[in-house]
């Protein structure tokens, strides 16, 4: 939706966009599935035909990154090149081809007097999303929003405002092309500051806020925000091996889980060796990580294991290091490793390596955590891993949406109530 900024404060802007956003969301909750999905097919095709254009558009967001001397772990975040685009097309599809998530009996219930009372999955209406670095949140972040038939309003970061803008003009002229309000996904035109100040106080408009970004940002959503919020701090991922594990899956599981991509929030940041496990194991896992370029911190009994391991802290069991780097502790069988990631960890995503299905019952039972795994790598974390096509994040919450946030985690719920003229005793 195009605005005119020159003569807006911050304010002023954002209060008018969730305006028009919240009529849009109205006129959404309306919308048939065909029109939807009619929607996404066009920017299917506009977006893999622009490919080049967003190509250009995202290396000038690569070489501002360079500039200002941000990590190759955040301008591999930011990146687009063919591949990824191509990626984001089929997510696309996957999206289009999903069930419509609204409109479905949850559950349903015949009372004595004859009423009957159905619990519907609805839209929950206008979402605000606050997101960093990664321009393919523009996409997932529509994409998702328009299937469950909500409204969004976006503020990139600036890192990636070329990559976004362009992005976003696409699905634009794809809404218009559809008879739909181009405000159903709005965009914040401006990388100033004060317009997260502005959104964050808009709860007369947005219904829920969702972040996606690094530790400061997330804070700040969920200390100030004044509608509820759908976010995680910290991805600190655990890798628990059992004595009953395969040495071929405690390897190449650990190796994925650690060093597929490194800064990604479903990366393992902490190994949890048990005590009773072969050494031999233990020793081949860690001189794969080390071989591979990770760095590793541990307790007394990793560090005489492997003489290139430095020794740990108690701070290192809480830090997400998003870069080739784990730390490493030994632990009193799956009790004290549940213990250990219930206490440490960030309710994200942990994983038990064990071919012993009693162990891995009761890990998965007993860790609190939004997504807990057997016998594969932490790195599955991710909506289109999960079927969803794309997701918006993962949730750590517990209230409403937990893991990774899909289609229908963008839905609430009415109950619709029908009679025969049932009238309520006194």
């Amino acid at each position: 939706m195009s605005l005119d900024a020159s003569h807006k404060s911050p304010e002023d802007m954002v209060n008018y966009l969730a305006r028009e956003a919240k009529k849009a969301s109205y006129i959404l909750s309306q919308t048939s599935n065909e029109t939807i999905n009619a929607t996404l097919s066009s920017f299917l095709i506009m977006l893999r035909k622009a490919t080049g254009v967003i190509i250009e558009a995202n290396k000038k967001d690569v070489k501002a990154a360079r500039e200002k001397g941000l990590s190759e772990t955040m301008v591999d975040r930011l990146m687009l090149d063919e591949e990824r685009i191509e990626g984001i097309a089929k997510s696309v599809e996957i999206v289009r081809n999903l069930e419509d998530p609204t409109g479905r009996v949850l559950w349903e219930k015949i009372r004595p007097n004859g009423l009957k009372i159905q619990r519907i999955s609805c839209p929950i209406g206008l979402l605000g999303m606050i997101y960093e670095s990664r321009p393919n949140v523009t996409i997932d972040a529509s994409i998702l929003c328009l299937k469950s038939h909500n409204a969004v309003i976006l503020r990139g970061g600036s890192e990636c405002l070329n990559s976004s803008l362009i992005l976003h003009n696409i699905i634009q002229q794809s809404l218009k092309d559809n008879g739909l309000p181009e405000a159903c996904v709005s965009m914040i035109p401006t990388p100033d500051r004060a317009a997260v100040s502005a959104m964050l106080k808009a709860s007369d408009y947005i219904d829920v806020m969702i972040p996606r970004g690094g530790t400061g940002l997330i804070e700040r959503v969920i200390n100030e925000a004044r509608m509820p919020v759908f976010g995680h701090l910290n991805g600190i991922c655990h890798v628990y091996i059992h004595p009953a594990v395969n040495p071929e899956i405690a390897r190449e599981v650990t190796l994925n889980a650690k060093m597929r991509r490194t800064g990604i929030c479903g990366a393992a940041e902490t190994l949890l060796f048990d005590k009773d496990l072969d050494l031999s194991i233990a020793k081949d896992v860690l001189a794969t990580l080390i071989d591979a370029g990770c760095s590793i911190v541990g307790d007394e009994q990793a560090q005489a294991i492997d003489t290139r391991i430095s020794p740990a802290t108690n701070n290192d069991w809480v830090t997400e290091y998003l870069e080739a780097k784990i730390s490493c502790k030994f632990v009193n069988g799956v009790k004290e490793a549940v213990e250990h990631i219930n206490t440490y960890g960030s309710h994200h995503t942990d994983s038990i390596l064990t071919q012993d299905d009693d162990a891995a019952s009761y890990f998965l039972k007993n860790v609190d955590s939004g997504i807990v795994v057997h016998n594969a790598s932490t790195q599955f974390a991710d909506g289109g891993e999960f079927g969803m096509g794309a997701e918006i994040g993962i949730a750590t919450g517990k209230m409403h949406a937990r893991g990774p946030v899909g289609v229908e985690q963008l839905c609430t719920y009415k109950y619709n109530v029908h009679g025969n003229g049932q009238t309520r005793p006194k």
